[in-house]
């Protein structure tokens, strides 16, 4: 095995944490992953890994060979890069990461828009309802949201998304509309446990308060929640864009406004790189653009 191939196993491996889904991302054979890393750790004469039954973590020398792999990697695809035009013009498969309903009803439609003016791209769409890895998981482009973590990812806010309380009109209509979190109690609550696991609900900003809740109906997924409450079943918590659609068509419409905590931040995420490819640099300007020009998230 040449150096630079064993340099992508070695980080595969440092990424993953394991060897054997290493292999199985790389397409090899466990045994071949192994006798890679032994390979290297031989020339080098130095251990990389500390191996147990349980984990596989990196040695000092390893996280120095590390950062050095990953730089001279990155040389050796910007290189290629250059040679061959692709920061030029969009090229190759495009992988765009996202909460599934952020995903669907905000960047699928920027995706689509991406890919017709880009026929040389092809996209793949990967909408979790949870932190994906971008490097681990080959994503280009991610959309989160909420508070991130310092990282080495390239990041661009596009805007802010509240938690809110809403229902739909009859139903307040039916049963009054709360003025103060604690009128919660006396109301059919929907709750979505893929997002509201804690049944302490935390209300206000500057005065918090926690209102410990009851929910008469718990749904696994944010729309199946979203549609009980459109039913006129009762009111639910979700984020502001999840209800997007229905806010516009008037068939939900949002109460305790005066009582929202502080909103979250969305953004754009990428991996840092001096000079990104041009698929990955077109898609964010784009989706940048686009996010912002949307005034839900204003």
């Amino acid at each position: 095995m040449d150096r630079f191939h064993a340099m992508q196993v070695f980080v595969r491996v440092a990424e993953t944490g394991g060897f054997a889904e290493a292999a199985r991302q790389l397409n090899m054979s466990p045994p071949a992953v192994t006798r890679a890393i032994a390979g290297v750790e031989d020339r080098l004469g130095t251990r990389l890994f500390v191996r147990t039954t349980r984990s596989v973590k990196l040695t000092e020398s390893g996280q120095r060979f590390l950062d050095d792999c990953r730089r001279i990697l990155a040389d050796v695809d910007e290189a290629e890069g250059a040679a061959s035009g692709s920061y030029g013009t969009p090229t190759g498969t495009l992988t765009v990461s996202a909460p599934v309903l952020f995903g669907q009803i905000h960047v699928l439609p920027i995706l689509t828009e991406f890919l017709g003016t880009h026929p040389g791209v092809v996209g793949r769409a990967l909408f979790l309802d949870r932190v994906t890895h971008l490097i681990e998981e080959g994503i280009d482009v991610a959309v989160r949201v909420g508070h991130l973590p310092d990282s080495t990812y390239t990041m661009t806010r596009v805007g802010y998304v509240r938690r809110v309380m809403c229902g739909a009109p009859g139903y307040l209509a039916a049963r009054g509309v709360p003025v103060v979190p604690p009128d919660l109690l006396q109301h059919r609550l929907i709750a979505p446990t893929t997002a509201w696991t804690s049944l302490d609900w935390r209300f206000g900003t500057a005065e918090q308060s926690t209102l410990r809740v009851s929910p008469a109906l718990f749904c696994n997924t944010n729309e199946s929640a979203i549609a009980a409450a459109v039913a006129g079943w009762g009111l639910t918590r979700v984020l502001s864009y999840q209800i997007g659609p229905q806010l516009l068509a008037g068939t939900l419409q949002t109460v305790l406004g005066d009582w929202e905590e502080e909103p979250l931040p969305v953004h754009v995420v990428h991996p840092e790189g001096r000079r990104p490819s041009a698929k990955v640099r077109a898609f964010v300007d784009l989706t940048v653009e686009r996010l912002r020009r949307n005034r839900l998230f204003n």
